[in-house]
């Protein structure tokens, strides 16, 4: 079982950065490819990013390719969102998840095994 917190979500105008966080719990974090998703009022969820075990792949949505960045730091068992050049269609509630799929790239929601409760992102124009 892993528990995963995400926070630092807020109200932003565009142009500007945030950086999310999702702290793992457990001791088994860097056994899971990494993901983050996100939800806007009326929309189905969708694929932000994705990361591998060890930290040294990373995949991303088109949307947001080269203005977000995703990392991890195992020994905190906490996995980041570097959100630049914000726009207000960013605007969302992003979640992060962990997936014990090992034969794949984890793009779907389907590939995750465990989600955290999301942190809302607002950014206003």
């Amino acid at each position: 079982q892993v528990q995963l917190v995400e926070s630092g979500g807020g109200l932003v105008q565009a142009g500007a950065s945030l950086r999310l966080s999702c702290a793992a719990s457990g001791r088994t974090f860097a056994t899971y490819a990494m993901g983050w998703f996100r939800q806007a009022p009326g929309k189905e969820r969708e694929f932000v990013g994705t990361i591998n075990r060890s930290g040294s792949s990373t995949r991303y949505a088109d949307s947001v390719k080269g203005r977000f960045t995703i990392s991890r730091d195992n020994a905190k068992s906490t996995v980041y969102l570097r959100m630049d050049s914000l726009q207000p269609e960013d605007t969302a509630v992003y979640s992060c998840a962990a997936s014990s799929a090992v034969s794949i790239i984890p793009f779907q929601v389907k590939d995750y095994n465990y989600w955290g409760q999301g942190t809302q992102v607002t950014v206003s124009s």
